[in-house]
């Protein structure tokens, strides 16, 4: 019999964590409800664990991109929203599955109408209206009027309304607060012809952070992804104390001692100015470690850190292992994650990268195995 082969490269999600990061989202919006959004394969961390971690909480539902995002959820029990843009061909298989819908325009209300009442049932939506985004949904302009014909059509149950805020990382933007304002007129305009929503939303898990107005009444739901994992924007406040759900992992190459002028990897951007002991390991970035770690991040050997020397490759990095006490090949490394001061998250990436956490958590490859702890 074969012998199964471990990864050189893993990411370890602890879903207690995912948990206690949820609690601590839901008491902090509280009376405000949770929707979890779980789109892109929860972030490339694996949807279903994700699900039914989550599953047994009192989450509204999920939240998803689009549609065979949403199928992979009906098994677990609680509703699942599309809440981007949905296509005419997708609407049939949808409305029979049971997936809340966004309306982007009214003809996509009239097709959802149409498929219902073919089907017998009726389909839940949500208004999806466009405050400032500027990239799907009804123009705040027309909402009123859009809101007004769709709440006429038979198959069509009514059920929220939301939108999104493009910039509501900084809380010294106004623009968010000018979005919030906006959809409220919307709903007090529409509310004089005695329409309501029983789910009405706005933060995401940036405004959460940042925008007290958006998680208080009129708004009754919140949706939150990056939080989950316990990342944040770089630029906003960070008001919820939240933990890394994720530590990437990988091991040992080989160890050597180098003379003192070796120059190390493409460019030969590193060069040893005395003898230096040195670790090649098996991560590079193809497995989401960024190019921008070169000789500025560390990984965790032995607890120690230890500097990343030269340029990283597609499969493997160079480390500086001298105060990391004994390493032998195979021994295993922490790139992401750990604890206490030298603690490395996906939030030190972005900043090193320029960018943000999701795009660090998206980027690990399909070649890093992903193992689900303390579930």
């Amino acid at each position: 019999m074969r012998q199964k082969l471990q990864r050189r490269v893993w990411v370890e999600v602890n879903l207690k964590s995912l948990r206690r990061n949820y609690l601590r989202i839901a008491n902090a919006v509280k009376p405000a409800k949770v929707l979890c959004v779980l789109k892109a394969n929860a972030y490339g961390l694996g949807v279903e664990p994700y699900a039914a971690a989550l599953a047994g909480t009192d989450c509204v539902g999920f939240g998803v991109a689009e549609p065979h995002e949403a199928l992979q959820l009906i098994s677990y029990g609680k509703p699942v929203q599309v809440l981007s843009s949905i296509l005419p061909d997708e609407i049939a298989p949808m409305v029979e599955a049971g997936v809340t819908l966004p309306v982007t325009d009214i003809a996509t209300a009239k097709l959802i109408d149409k498929a219902a009442g073919k089907l017998k049932r009726k389909a839940t939506v949500h208004f999806k209206i466009d405050t400032g985004m500027g990239r799907l949904g009804i123009l705040a302009s027309e909402a009123v009027r859009t809101i007004r014909r769709a709440v006429a059509l038979r198959n069509i149950d009514c059920e929220g309304i939301f939108s999104h805020c493009p910039t509501a990382y900084d809380p010294a933007d106004e623009f968010a607060n000018d979005q919030i304002a906006l959809f409220r007129s919307i709903l007090d305009e529409v509310s004089k012809d005695g329409i309501t929503f029983r789910k009405v939303h706005i933060a995401a898990s940036d405004a959460i952070n940042n925008f007290e107005a958006a998680k208080r009444p009129p708004f009754n739901i919140v949706r939150t992804g990056i939080n989950l994992h316990g990342s944040f924007d770089p630029n906003g406040r960070r008001a919820l104390k939240l933990e890394s759900v994720l530590t990437l992992k990988t091991r040992v190459a080989q160890v050597r001692t180098l003379p003192a002028g070796t120059t190390l990897g493409y460019g030969r951007t590193w060069c040893l100015s005395k003898p230096t002991r040195v670790a090649t390991v098996s991560a590079g970035y193809a497995d989401g470690l960024p190019l921008a770690l070169t000789n500025r991040g560390h990984v965790l050997i032995n607890g120690a850190p230890c500097p990343v020397i030269g340029r990283i490759s597609m499969d493997y990095t160079t480390v500086d292992v001298s105060k990391a006490g004994e390493v032998n090949p195979g021994d295993e490394v922490t790139a992401l994650g750990g604890s206490g001061k030298y603690a490395i998250t996906p939030d030190d990436w972005a900043a090193l990268k320029g960018t943000h956490a999701y795009d660090i958590i998206c980027s690990f490859g399909n070649r890093v195995e992903r193992v689900y702890v303390n579930r």
